[in-house]
């Protein structure tokens, strides 16, 4: 599945006369490099964060610093890995493992949705060669663990381009709170 989606967002891409690298929505295609092509994925090496996010809210056990893995919707090969940190003002800023000339800073919002899920509004640049080609918009649901120290969360991923269609892809987020 994920091959037919990247096949897929690959034709659409290069019909569009873009090769497209999204900042923190980067696609994977083929060629571009990094964790999907030969750069497995770095073990952070950290002790295991206390658990006195406990019996707090939701709003309160999501904000710190965290390891994200992404994996595209079919596929158990991962995208992508990120340190995203999770606000208290209900703002959020994520580093992701992606070339740097493509753009791998981006930004959002979040909120509560119940006693367990957050919801982030997440926007980056798309670029082609160091040239601008349009932006991404990523939704993100995630159930935090009660203990805070873990999250999963499905995501969508609407790319923008500034000619052609829109392309839309969909995945999956891991994350382990990084100790304070």
């Amino acid at each position: 599945m994920k091959k037919i989606l990247i096949g897929a967002a690959t034709l659409a891409a290069l019909s569009c006369g873009l090769s497209a690298h999204a900042s923190c929505a980067d696609p994977r295609v083929t060629g571009q490099g990094g964790a999907a092509e030969g750069f497995p994925g770095v073990e952070l090496h950290q002790s295991g964060a206390p658990s006195y996010f406990e019996g707090r809210d939701v709003g309160e056990r999501i904000v710190g610093t965290w390891h994200v893995v992404y994996t595209p919707t079919g596929s158990t090969t991962e995208s992508g890995e990120a340190f995203i940190q999770w606000h208290s003002d209900r703002t959020e800023w994520e580093n992701i493992n992606y070339p740097v000339l493509g753009g791998n800073i981006c930004m959002g919002s979040w909120k509560t949705l119940d006693r367990s899920h957050v919801y982030r509004n997440h926007y980056g640049w798309l670029y082609n060669n160091g040239m601008l080609a349009g932006y991404f918009n990523e939704t993100e649901t995630d159930e935090v663990a009660w203990d805070g120290n873990s999250y999963t969360g499905t995501n969508e991923t609407t790319l923008y381009f500034t000619s052609g269609p829109p392309m839309v892809l969909k995945g999956t987020s891991k994350a382990t709170r990084i100790a304070p």
